[in-house]
């Protein structure tokens, strides 16, 4: 599909995460998959790409200068505390929602690729972009619903 013309575009440029929560269907508390200080980044460019990376806070250092000689346990640990994915993108309206699509092509998690990551898209009156999606939790039928809000500018 063709980028969405950058004049129809309030997505354009570079956003910071404020919160990443999750709420469940069945009445449990809101998780925060990353915890209350997780930071990140989502850019949306004017060719039609994206990229999305979020990290958990003060991420443990590896003990070698390449992450391909780290002991497993700690490459596992740098693996779960990062989220990251890329590709195309496209704006649509679907059931009277604005929402975002995005096409992965590069991803921290190879399951990832191929896949259409589908975003609600809604931005407020102070200019917060939230996305927002649902899912059910893996290997049960609770339904889940992400929240992330970003915020323009610098690091929120």
């Amino acid at each position: 599909m063709a980028p969405t013309p950058p004049a129809n575009n309030p997505l354009l440029g570079t956003w910071h995460l404020v919160r990443w929560e999750i709420s469940h269907g069945d009445g449990r508390a809101p998780t925060l998959p990353f915890g209350a200080d997780a930071t990140g980044l989502i850019c949306y460019t004017h060719d039609g790409t994206m990229n999305a990376c979020i990290a958990r806070s003060g991420r443990t250092r590896l003990s070698s200068e390449s992450a391909r000689s780290a002991p497993e346990a700690e490459r596992l640990a740098a693996f779960e505390s990062f989220f990251q994915y890329a590709g195309p993108y496209h704006l649509r309206t679907e059931g009277g929602k604005r929402q975002v699509v995005h096409s992965v092509t590069h991803s921290l998690n190879p399951n990832f690729v191929g896949t259409e990551q589908v975003r609600n898209l809604e931005i407020d009156t102070t200019g917060e972009l939230t996305l927002s999606a649902s899912d059910t939790l893996p290997g049960t039928s609770v339904a889940r619903h992400h929240r992330l809000r970003w915020r323009r500018g610098g690091a929120a």
